[in-house]
């Protein structure tokens, strides 16, 4: 396995950690040669039963128990859906299945001090997986990044830092900090996207060893996106699956750069407004892999769609209402499938997933201001 430029085709090895090339770009990693059914290690209830196909050995894990979340049967708008309940994690959202083996890749080679830039969710799992990895960790948040992320994030004796603007302020000022720390980004670091391929591989195993046909995700940067193509591409060259499943990715409204350049049928931004989303975990403006992000959704045949706060904030209460209680970000994937299935992109005979990302425990002042929530008195 290697580091690979996609911009110059330079490689690098990965005994020595990188966040990014020499020319300044990004770094993905070559394939992988994933594996069979044969290679699961069905005594580990997490994402290491598949450490076969992993790039980092089972014996340099730092791990929590992340993954093996419940895949759990429901419908949606009348057409059935499973919901993979990502929230039920460690630190309540799908990034602990990237960074239990980027943590890892990074201890085992010498890493003592990572730095990251968040909204809130990437900052809470790498906080904790640092401390239980024996390293420090200083996280740049938001101002307005709520404060149950932020309580988290100090209480696993992270430095946090607020800084002001927005979320994209934050990820520049973290590029400035990486000269002296570093830079542990989630959205920098392709070992990131090493761990979260395995939502690839649980869903395989979990539907019987087959792809679903429909993949729906909230996209900020579009680690999700990336992890299912990474994963479900592994299974396929190994012969496990016969065809990849579509992959549908979900912005706001308010902050849609793949959603723009999706529309534009272009593989680079372009220029779009944006503007605060109560959806903060998918408030990116620049993210970092927007070729890969957007070939992977039209390689598979799927789409970019764009919901409205309102639309958002319907998906959420709707969520809550069936017992599931997510934050903003997630009812965001649930508002794009409500869109997808009204236009028959989806329909009722195909076997469509739904990720939910994070716990509605991070954000429950805000939902209960959405949803107009509060105590009745007693007779």
């Amino acid at each position: 396995m290697q580091y690979v430029d996609p911009a110059t085709g330079a490689t690098y090895a990965l005994d020595e950690p990188r966040w990014r090339s020499d020319s300044g770009g990004y770094l993905n990693l070559a394939p992988g040669p994933g594996l069979k059914r044969g290679d699961i290690d069905g005594g580990r209830h997490s994402v290491w039963r598949y450490a076969r196909a992993l790039s980092v050995p089972l014996a340099d894990a730092v791990t929590m128990g992340e993954g093996w979340t419940p895949l759990v049967p429901g419908d949606w708008d009348g057409v059935p859906v499973q919901l993979k309940l990502e929230f039920m994690m460690p630190t309540g959202s799908f990034k602990d299945r990237g960074m239990t083996v980027m943590v890892s890749y990074l201890r085992a080679r010498g890493v003592t001090r990572v730095l990251e830039d968040s909204s809130g969710n990437a900052g809470a799992s790498l906080s904790a997986y640092a401390a239980a990895a024996g390293m420090r960790c200083r996280i740049l948040v938001p101002e307005t990044a709520s404060y149950p992320k932020i309580a988290q994030i100090a209480a696993c004796g992270a430095d946090v830092v607020t800084i002001r603007g927005t979320r994209q302020d934050v990820a520049d000022a973290a590029l400035e900090m990486s000269r002296e720390i570093f830079y542990a980004s989630h959205n920098w670091q392709p070992l990131f996207v090493e761990g979260v391929k395995t939502l690839a591989y649980e869903l395989w195993e979990q539907l019987g060893f087959r792809a679903p046909d429909n993949v729906v995700v909230p996209v900020g940067y579009g680690a999700n996106v990336l992890g299912c193509e990474r994963g479900f591409g592994e299974l396929a060259r190994n012969g496990e699956i016969r065809r990849m499943p579509r992959l549908y990715g979900v912005q706001a409204l308010n902050c849609a750069p793949y959603h723009a350049a999706y529309r534009a049928g272009t593989d680079h931004l372009v220029p779009t407004p944006v503007s605060a989303t109560i959806a903060e975990g998918i408030a990116s403006s620049k993210p970092t892999r927007v070729r890969e992000v957007l070939g992977a959704v039209r390689a598979s045949a799927g789409e970019i769609v764009a919901v409205s706060e309102e639309e958002i904030v319907r998906a959420l209460g709707a969520l809550a209402r069936r017992g599931v209680y997510v934050e903003p970000t997630s009812a965001a994937a649930a508002a794009g499938l409500s869109q997808l299935v009204a236009r028959g992109a989806i329909r009722a005979g195909e076997t469509t997933v739904l990720v939910l990302t994070g716990t509605g425990l991070k954000a429950s002042d805000t939902i209960g201001t959405l949803l107009h929530l509060g105590a009745r008195s007693g007779e």
